[in-house]
């Protein structure tokens, strides 16, 4: 009986030592996924062409906005002051995670420019799409030194649009060029307007849920464009830092937040719930902005996670 009582004892503290191990396992691997780190995978680099595929009716001046956002990344005609802060300067903000991945050798940079543009309104996989088709949609572009942006009209659905996402970015292999497959990248964004603005074009239409409060101006005067760019920089700033899922991230893998996502609602100084921050205003329209563009184009652009601060930076 001695013996049964003994070794019953050591059982039991054995398996609670177990257990307790077990516990500071996932409490560390907890720990880790809360931390904002790199995960050794690559970065994007050298010069990348961005390639725009419309989906479904866009007019020309709708297309401008996003071209005008595009080009304005890098630029070198836009001037930037503390006041007055351009897209320029908010995508060079992205250049501090380059600076501190491992590679120190040198460090090699992402140009990005605007590539061709292709132009399917006669919504030839019809109006409702799958994951799988917006891939197809992404792969008609460049599938080399390119990320490939599909750009769904406001009566297009997508699966999860408005669900649980506003847009998304990844990665595929492309067709064989002298006997190799390249990886390119590519991004979706739908037009939320008709759909769900509240959802992935706040703070210009009222907010679905949570604090409610009036909806600004939209800088270029179109709701559903306005949010998208939004979604456009938010899901580029990801790619290029986090292009193959083992970049820079935070929390899983499956659904991480990434150098924007991290930073989601938060546009200027002061931003709280319900609230995108101290912003610029134009004096003529009332539109609420925090960047300028290319040919007097006004943007509002998320904030930026800082690598080095571990704070989100905005640029007003």
């Amino acid at each position: 009986m001695a013996s049964f009582n003994i070794s019953l004892i050591f059982t039991l503290s054995l398996t609670i030592c177990l257990l307790d191990m077990i516990s500071a396992r996932q409490l560390t691997e907890s720990d880790q996924q809360l931390k904002f780190q790199y995960h050794k995978g690559p970065l994007l680099t050298g010069k990348i062409s961005i390639n725009l595929i419309w989906y479904g009716k866009f007019k020309p001046s709708q297309r401008a906005i996003i071209t005008d956002f595009i080009t304005s990344l890098t630029s070198p005609k836009l001037t930037t002051t503390k006041s007055q802060p351009s897209v320029t300067t908010w995508w060079k903000s992205t250049e501090k995670y380059y600076h501190l991945t491992n590679n120190r050798k040198s460090v090699n940079l992402v140009a990005l420019s605007l590539g061709a543009q292709i132009l399917d309104d006669k919504y030839s996989l019809g109006k409702s799409l799958t994951t799988n088709q917006i891939l197809k949609l992404a792969s008609k572009g460049q599938q080399q030194n390119a990320i490939n942006i599909v750009l769904t009209a406001a009566n297009v659905a997508v699966d999860g649009f408005c669900l649980n996402r506003c847009g998304t970015h990844g990665s595929s292999y492309g067709a064989r060029v002298n006997g190799k497959r390249h990886k390119f990248a590519y991004i979706w964004v739908g037009n939320s307007e008709t759909q769900c603005a509240g959802q992935c074009a706040w703070p210009f239409h009222q907010p679905i849920y949570g604090p409610q409060s009036a909806p600004l101006v939209a800088p270029n005067n179109d709701v559903g464009l306005d949010g998208m760019v939004i979604n456009v920089a938010s899901l580029l700033a990801g790619t290029v830092t986090n292009p193959f899922g083992n970049g820079y991230f935070q929390g899983p893998k499956e659904a991480p937040l990434e150098a924007a996502s991290a930073c989601t609602g938060i546009y200027a100084k002061g931003a709280y719930p319900g609230y995108a921050g101290n912003l610029l205003m134009d004096k003529t329209t009332g539109a609420s902005y925090n960047a300028d563009g290319v040919n007097g184009r006004k943007y509002l652009l998320p904030a930026i996670f800082d690598p080095k601060t571990l704070a989100c930076a905005t640029l007003v």
